[in-house]
């Protein structure tokens, strides 16, 4: 009888603090695509991604004028001629494929170092209008691959145009 009563107890306990709980949810793909910080590192990234673009257009017309080149050697063109090109034509090509590796790489670290103050940003600010609001949990419904973490959520806890306020951003009227 005493296990019972305890067992009811805390099953009781717990559906009172689950009561107590208030979940939001910040949609980041909504509030980032607002703020004018966002827009300038997309119209960055696109700067530093034409910029590697044309280096990597330069090097491939390098290698193909080249690879033409060596295509249209005389038939009397000594082996030792012909295999040197064959090396440089190779170097080429394994150069063009490192600066790939290293573009996709540059890339990359340039899109996390202007983000990341971005990140803090709005985090501080879900993190305010959290504390501000009286919220226990607050969930982003984007999952990295596109899905959602939740399968319903009421639209009047999402505090994505609170957090934007709170960043000094008025929403767009819904």
């Amino acid at each position: 009888m005493r296990i019972l009563f305890a067992i009811t107890l805390i099953i009781c306990s717990l559906g009172a603090n689950a009561q107590e709980q208030k979940i939001g949810y910040a949609e980041w793909d909504y509030i980032f695509s607002l703020m004018p910080e966002y827009k300038k590192i997309d119209s960055d990234l696109k700067a530093h991604g034409a910029q590697l673009e044309a280096q990597m257009k330069a090097k491939y017309q390098d290698y193909e004028s080249k690879l033409k080149a060596y295509q249209n050697l005389p038939a009397t063109t000594p082996d030792a001629i012909r295999a040197d090109k064959e090396r440089e034509l190779q170097g080429l090509q394994e150069a063009i494929q490192k600066f790939q590796q290293d573009a996709e790489t540059s890339v990359r670290t340039k899109q996390t170092s202007l983000m990341e103050p971005v990140y803090t940003k709005v985090g501080n600010a879900i993190e305010a209008v959290a504390k501000e609001n009286g919220y226990t949990y607050i969930i982003n419904p984007q999952m990295v691959g596109g899905g959602d973490i939740l399968l319903y959520s009421d639209e009047k806890y999402n505090i994505s145009d609170l957090v934007l306020k709170k960043l000094g951003i008025t929403p767009p009227a819904k």
